[in-house]
């Protein structure tokens, strides 16, 4: 009952605050939250307590790979979001990322190696995207059901993929684990209520964001097996730490470009 109510309320309950924190502080802001491994995380957490350690240290090690669909993911919304409605632009980012993680099951490399072909993949999205402009017009209040439709799409996407494991194994719940729930649910909303140039905005931040994601996903993959459970914890903390490195750096690039 206890794990149920962690696939029902603990994802769902990060997206909501990551649109509450976006609201307040900005499209930056949400960006931040929504490339944190707010949905793999706990993803990664309930199958560790319910498959073992070993089990989930192979789907940690998967997961840094999904790191790079979820780069091609903001890619393909932030671009085809230009022109296309965000129905449209999600179905296009799922299709992507799933031929990318189709193709990356049967790719075996170290871990080190897998973490170099996903920091390089982040800096290829990152160019990719761009700069985005400002939108023409403020966007819309959102409507009163917002936030319960964000959260029970997290929730029944977090609930289908962990309940799924047993069927799909490590390397596969590994790999789908990062699938863009958080980002997506983010990135539609954003689309539809604020635009393209703010949803690019939001795409790029993101995508920052995920060199911390690829920074849980390596602590996790080695910490797990000694630590168990309890490796999400310095996992965390290294998403978090890595991730304000990360921003530093990109603040002070874009104020050398900018002078």
């Amino acid at each position: 009952m206890g794990i149920l109510l962690l696939k029902l309320f603990l994802s769902p309950a990060l997206v909501v605050g990551s649109t509450l924190a976006g609201r307040r502080w900005g499209a930056s802001v949400a960006g931040f939250f929504v490339g944190q491994p707010i949905v793999a995380g706990p993803i990664l957490f309930i199958t560790c307590l319910q498959r073992g350690a070993a089990f989930d240290a192979g789907s940690a090690a998967s997961s840094l790979f999904g790191v790079t669909s979820l780069a091609l993911f903001a890619v393909v919304f932030a671009r085809a979001g230009r022109w296309r409605g965000w129905a449209v632009t999600l179905l296009a980012g799922y299709a992507a990322v799933l031929a990318l993680d189709a193709a990356l099951s049967f790719v075996r490399v170290p871990l080190p190696a897998a973490l170099a072909v996903t920091l390089a993949a982040i800096a290829a999205a990152l160019v990719a995207i761009g700069r985005a402009g400002e939108d023409g017009a403020p966007g819309a209040v959102p409507p009163s059901w917002d936030l319960p439709a964000r959260a029970v799409a997290t929730g029944l996407l977090v609930l289908g993929v962990t309940s799924a494991s047993a069927v799909l194994g490590p390397r596969w719940t590994g790999i789908l684990a990062p699938f863009p729930v958080a980002m997506s649910v983010v990135a539609a909303f954003t689309r539809a209520q604020h635009g393209p140039a703010t949803t690019a905005r939001t795409m790029a931040t993101a995508t920052v964001s995920l060199i911390g994601f690829a920074g849980f996903c390596v602590t996790a993959a080695v910490l797990v097996r000694p630590l168990g459970p309890v490796a999400y914890l310095p996992a965390a903390a290294v998403s978090v730490a890595v991730q304000l490195l990360a921003v530093r750096v990109r603040r002070r690039s874009a104020r050398r470009q900018d002078a």
